[in-house]
């Protein structure tokens, strides 16, 4: 049996057992991305390169590529999420309000959207490289209750926010508006939306909260391994057409991601690192 016993308070002939290291996801890193075939490479650095064949000729592609890095600058960010003596990745704390958070000095990066869209599942995808960092995922919606503080460093933290929607915390609106309104360190909201299913009502609601608090916050259409390229496609153009037409605060480009098979990852490892200014990028755009 593995076990991890207290080193304090054993009794005497009491045998310690050791947890071995938790082995790296195949696809963790660029690295190893890098050495499959080159059409797979483009889907899973560049996801939106998957629906683009379906997509019609009179379609701007540029608005779906304004932040499109070098694979060596992705290589670069993901380095970040590396743990090391002294750069340790960690989860820091959980409160149920501001006022129970310390202030943290290190710019801050938080996830939000429906019970259910992916948020934990993503954060943990985002820490695979460093996978003895513990991100509870559950199948139940709502299994989030409180605001999850993960420390990357002195780089940056993430945070992950409570579920909307379904089970939400009743305390929801209390919780996750004080934050979002006056946490002066927060960089970057990132809106998590079901991709195979598309804008819900909530997700409507949850942006019109966003434009209110005209702070800078990201589209991220999650789960895009579900639904057929048809559906995506029509989930995704709807969802652009709404930022485009309704929004003001919101990044022009929609993340697309998959946190079952890595797509999208280290684009988006790219961007918090972006973002938070704790890399230098050659360049963010196609030129």
């Amino acid at each position: 049996m593995i076990c991890l016993l207290p080193s304090r308070g054993l009794l005497p002939g009491t045998q310690l057992c050791s947890v071995p290291r938790q082995r790296l996801h195949k696809l963790a890193s660029v690295q190893n991305v890098r050495m499959l075939g080159p059409k797979k490479v483009q889907s899973l650095l560049y996801p939106f390169s998957q629906v683009e064949p379906y997509l019609d000729r009179s379609v701007d592609r540029s608005q779906f590529q304004h932040f499109h890095p070098s694979v060596e600058d992705m290589t670069k960010a993901e380095t970040l999420f590396l743990s090391s003596p002294s750069h340790k990745i960690d989860y820091r704390i959980s409160a149920e309000r501001l006022d129970h958070v310390p202030v943290l000095k290190p710019p801050e990066v938080c996830f939000i959207g429906r019970s259910n869209v992916g948020k934990s599942s993503l954060i943990r995808a985002l820490f695979s490289l460093t996978p003895e960092v513990e991100v509870r995922v559950s199948k139940t919606p709502g299994h989030t209750k409180k605001m999850n503080f993960f420390q990357v460093g002195r780089a940056f933290t993430i945070v992950d926010m409570p579920g909307y929607g379904h089970r939400s915390p009743k305390d929801f609106v209390d919780m996750v508006e004080p934050y979002l309104f006056i946490r002066e360190n927060l960089v970057r909201t990132f809106l998590l939306v079901d991709g195979s299913v598309g804008l819900q009502q909530a997700d409507l609601i949850a942006m019109e909260m966003c434009e209110e608090i005209r702070r800078p916050y990201v589209m991220v259409l999650t789960k895009i391994d579900k639904p057929g390229n048809g559906t995506l496609l029509r989930n995704l153009m709807s969802l652009q057409d709404t930022v485009r037409r309704n929004t003001t605060s919101c990044y022009p480009q929609p993340l697309l991601i998959s946190s079952l098979n890595f797509c999208g990852i280290y684009l988006l490892r790219c961007f918090i690192a972006h973002v938070t200014g704790s890399i230098s990028l050659t360049d963010t755009s196609l030129s």
